[in-house]
This record gives C-alpha cells, structure tokens and sequence, in this order.
C-alpha cells in the first residue's frame, strides 16, 4: 500500500522514497497546512526579523518582551523619525504593479535608501529558485519607488528551507539589513515551525 497525502498516492520507487516524499510534502508543499500551520511558523521567523530590526533602529520596544513575544505594527518609526518601517503594506504607485506588498519596507530617511524586505519559509530544494523569484517579483516595485520616493532601493529576498537550509547568498542578503541577525537563530526558529508542522500532523 502506498502511502498517501490526502486522497493522492505519494509517488516514490520503494517505501523510503515514498515516506521522504511524503516528509517533504507535509512541511512544504501541502495546501491545507498553507492557510494556518506555515503562516505560523512564517510569522514566527518574520517576527524575530521585525524585532532586530526595531531594536537596531531606535524604535520603542517593550524590554520585558523577547522576540518570540513580539508582535509587528503595521508601521513603526524610529525616535526622531530618522527610519520608517512598514508592515505588509501596499505601495500606492502611479501605474499598476500588481506586486507592490513586501514583507517589510524599511526606509531610512536620512540616508535617502529603501529596502523591500521579503521572507518566506520554502521547500529546502526551492531556496535558491525563491530568492531569484523575490528579486524579478519587486523588479517593477523597485524602480516605481525609486522614481516617487527619490531612495535607492533594493530588494533582500529572506528565505529559509523548512529544515533549515540556506544558500550561500543568505548571509550577503541578510547583512544588508539593520542589526546583526543570527543565521543560526532564524535558521532555528524556523526549524522549530517545522517540527510543530510534524507534531500536529503526525501524532
């Protein structure tokens, strides 16, 4: 008998093959988990990004609150209004991008730049396929803020394997953004979304 996800035959040449296949299926690639269980361990990873990036810029934070407590505002700004920090919003454009709502949008005042920051948690064989569909995503974004905002702006595609793997662009990627972000951190964090996936499922 082979094993299944959902109503459908998991395809594989012995067992093994077929219960790696599944494996896979379960923490990346599975429709029902999207609408809650990968949102989950998504949000836990984009909240861990949110709160460095805060901390770093001067924006008030709770001090009794860690990472894992913290929950984003759809707009921060730092003290002084040096940095603004925008939270899944849509960019007003003058022409229609249908692309227009990044993770974060992280624009420094001061120093005339913006980044779209844009995470996801994808299949481990996928992450390097994902970063170079982020980039080409906010390609039109990019040069329409560029254009409205007078910033330079670039694209940081985030993206984390479900068991935790990176490419070797991750760390470049990363160290553009304000603060010192721990791979290992981010890489756990969603490593531990993964294991709750399997818990929640398998048991």
């Amino acid at each position: 008998m082979g094993i299944t996800a959902g109503s459908r035959e998991v395809p594989g040449r012995n067992a093994c093959d077929r219960r790696h296949t599944y494996f896979i299926i379960i923490i990346s690639a599975y429709p029902i988990l999207a609408k809650e269980l990968y949102i989950k361990r998504h949000d836990r990873v984009y909240a861990q990004l949110h709160f460095n990036i805060c901390k770093e810029t001067g924006v008030q934070l709770d001090k009794k609150k860690h990472c894992y407590e913290h929950v984003p505002k759809s707009v921060e700004t730092s003290q002084g209004g040096k940095v603004t920090i925008l939270r899944n919003q849509q960019v007003q454009t003058d022409r229609t991008i249908p692309n227009n709502k990044p993770s974060i949008i992280f624009l420094d005042n001061e120093k005339g730049t913006c980044m779209l920051i844009d995470d996801a948690i994808s299949g481990d064989r996928n992450v390097i396929k994902k970063e170079a569909e982020k980039i080409l995503k906010y390609e039109d974004l990019t040069t329409e803020i560029q254009r409205m905002w007078n910033v330079k702006t670039k694209v940081i595609p985030v993206i984390i394997g479900a068991t935790g793997t990176i490419s070797k662009s991750f760390r470049k990627y990363v160290s553009n953004i304000p603060e010192k972000h721990e791979v290992k951190e981010l890489q756990k964090t969603a490593i531990l979304g993964t294991a709750y996936i399997l818990r929640k499922i398998l048991m």
